[in-house]
């Protein structure tokens, strides 16, 4: 083992629902990254960075590559093929309990025309499937990689949810970085703006519980984020005013829910992650606009910051 420090960029990459966030927040250690079993749930490239004695893991997680139907789902792929030119290794994740399919396909050829990046696959979700099945996902994933003339550096079996395999995809992912200084403070955990993080985590509990017509139309800006000023300093209260964005009159009104308790229920539940992550109690004050059509409108779509 040598003893020089390791620094780094890895992209997950893989469909949308593959397992890319879960795994983030699993390396991690914590949730820096939105989860939903809704497709399409991340939107921004988050960093989460494992801080290690031998090294620094800047793991960047990508919205999922799909083939896009607005405008809002080519800006996401374009953001997809920009990052994957600017690290040094990227992950394609396969969940175990589902068959390689046309869509992996299209990812692993779009990995190929990146040429210089290392290249790994990760079989996510095996606390779904049994040995057998685990054994037969990954002869898949390698005959993909012949397929497509990918070279596969690992082929690493994880389950983020028990945790089983994490550390050992740590260190594989650890080992394929180059030589580096640490490139982030000590208890970083990402290098999103806490904005950015307190609307994402109010996106995720507006998307819980939410059937399939909403999750693409919502859209979360943090107007205001400050301390209140007339607090002691050893009791700080951070004020944050947010706005939820939605496509259509009918919308607004699944997301406020009957007397408001629907918005409620997303208030309490987004401020509790929010405190636990920047370890100081909220104000938090939600409310509901429509945009219409948002993601198939250019103007619409740089003010709510795509």
């Amino acid at each position: 083992m040598s003893d020089e420090h390791k620094s780094g960029f890895v992209s997950f990459v893989g469909r949308p629902n593959a397992g890319k966030s879960t795994l983030t927040n699993a390396l991690v250690g914590t949730k820096v990254v939105i989860t939903s079993d809704k497709p399409q749930t991340t939107r921004t490239v988050v960093r989460g960075i494992v801080h290690r004695e031998d090294a620094q893991l800047i793991l960047v997680d990508t919205p999922g590559l799909h083939r896009p139907r607005t405008l809002l789902g080519e800006r996401l792929n374009d953001l997809v093929k920009t990052t994957l030119a600017e690290v040094d290794v990227v992950a394609v994740c396969l969940p175990a309990n589902e068959k390689p399919g046309p869509g992996d396909r299209f990812i692993v050829n779009e990995m190929g025309k990146v040429k210089r990046t290392t290249k790994v696959a990760i079989a996510t979700k095996t606390d779904l499937v049994t040995s057998e099945q685990l054994g037969e996902h990954l002869l898949a994933i390698q005959r993909l990689g012949e397929e497509t003339g990918t070279d596969w550096a690992e082929i690493v079996p994880v389950s983020a949810r028990s945790g089983d395999q994490v550390a050992l995809l740590q260190d594989l992912l650890v080992g394929l970085l180059p030589p580096g200084p640490q490139l982030y403070p000590d208890g970083d955990l990402s290098d999103a703006p806490e904005e950015i993080l307190a609307a994402e985590l109010i996106r995720e509990a507006a998307l819980d519980g939410l059937r399939d017509e909403l999750p693409h139309s919502v859209a979360v800006v943090v107007e205001e984020m400050q301390l209140r000023a007339d607090r002691p300093e050893d009791k700080p209260l951070l004020d944050i005013y947010a706005n939820l964005y939605v496509e259509r009159d009918s919308q607004k009104g699944i997301l406020i829910g009957p007397k408001g308790t629907r918005l409620r229920a997303i208030g309490t539940t987004s401020r509790k992650q929010i405190e636990a992550l920047l370890g100081t109690p909220v104000y938090l004050d939600l409310h509901v606009k429509v945009a219409k059509d948002w993601q198939r409108d250019p103007k619409q779509l740089r003010k709510l910051g795509f």
